[in-house]
């Protein structure tokens, strides 16, 4: 049973699709003209023999020597094939386009890349890459902490801790009606320095937790990793030894999900009440829970 007519149509225009995409694959690099043929050397011929033919060839076609139209049209193909062939890249691709031409896709990809792909050395790009995030990165740190210490600056609290600390400086000789606008402003200064502001989510921008910093320093954190682990795997799973309170504080600060810096900030007594729950155990975890649920609803 014959095919219907427009089935017939369709694997016509398909096929017809198909041959243009094949001729195309090696029509990119030197258009309908063969690459070798318009220097006029063999495919198998040297470096040598292509630059001597293109040099010949360049003379003579030159649109300072030769003012023909077409003369000068041969030209700029002359010029482009030996671009093409002078370079071992694009000439073994060349070469593979000729050789595979049903492979329409893979030889149109690989001309792009080689003529339109960066050729600079990668490390040199990923270096850049990490110089310019990292300037990127100091700057927006450098900028929210900068907009964060000044709406601290701006809080009640923080204008009373600047109060008590200019009366011990000054030995309690600063009038009490005062206020903080009327502190000298080099004296103002000096005291916001000495005060130690903690900012929850805008620390003060330091160069080590930059990414490019990082970057360079991965390998030593590595090594520094795999040491701090072996030596608790040799410590706790081996000799079986009792968790010093450092380590059991970083025990308890994961098992609640904890972040450092509210773990730091957070009262001497309530930490050692929380260690010694030893909640990295699954049933105290849980009894913990318990117990803070069991405390929030008697609130309510």
């Amino acid at each position: 049973m014959a095919p219907p007519a427009t089935e017939r149509w369709c694997w016509t225009l398909i096929i017809v699709l198909l041959s243009l995409f094949v001729r195309s694959s090696t029509a990119i690099y030197c258009g309908e003209d063969d690459c070798y043929a318009l220097l006029g050397v063999a495919q198998d011929a040297n470096a040598s023999d292509i630059k001597r033919s293109y040099y010949k060839l360049s003379l003579e076609h030159h649109p300072d020597k030769n003012p023909d139209p077409e003369s000068k049209k041969l030209f700029v193909k002359i010029a482009t094939a030996y671009e093409i062939l002078k370079d071992n890249e694009t000439r073994a691709q060349y070469d593979y386009a000729i050789e595979h031409p049903s492979e329409v896709f893979y030889n149109t990809a690989q001309y792009y890349r080689a003529k339109y792909g960066h050729k600079s050395d990668p490390r040199a790009v990923l270096i850049g890459l990490l110089v310019v995030l990292s300037a990127f990165q100091y700057l927006n740190n450098v900028a929210r902490y900068n907009e964060a210490l000044a709406t601290v600056k701006r809080t009640p609290a923080y204008k009373n801790r600047l109060k008590a600390l200019e009366l011990e400086r000054t030995g309690g000789l600063s009038s009490k009606k005062k206020g903080p606008k009327q502190i000298d402003q080099k004296l103002q200064e000096e005291l916001s320095n000495e005060l130690d502001l903690q900012i929850k989510g805008a620390e003060k921008p330091s160069v080590w937790d930059l990414l490019g910093v990082r970057f360079v320093l991965l390998p030593y954190t590595i090594i520094k990793l795999l040491v701090w682990y072996s030596s608790w795997v040799w410590r706790y799973k081996v000799k079986k030894a009792p968790y010093s309170f450092e380590d059991a504080s970083y025990l308890t600060r994961r098992s609640l999900g904890v972040p450092l810096d509210a773990w730091t900030n957070l009262d001497e007594y309530k930490k050692e009440d929380l260690v010694q729950r030893r909640l990295w155990e699954k049933q105290n975890l849980e009894n913990y829970y318990a117990e803070m649920r069991k405390e929030s609803k008697r609130r309510r």
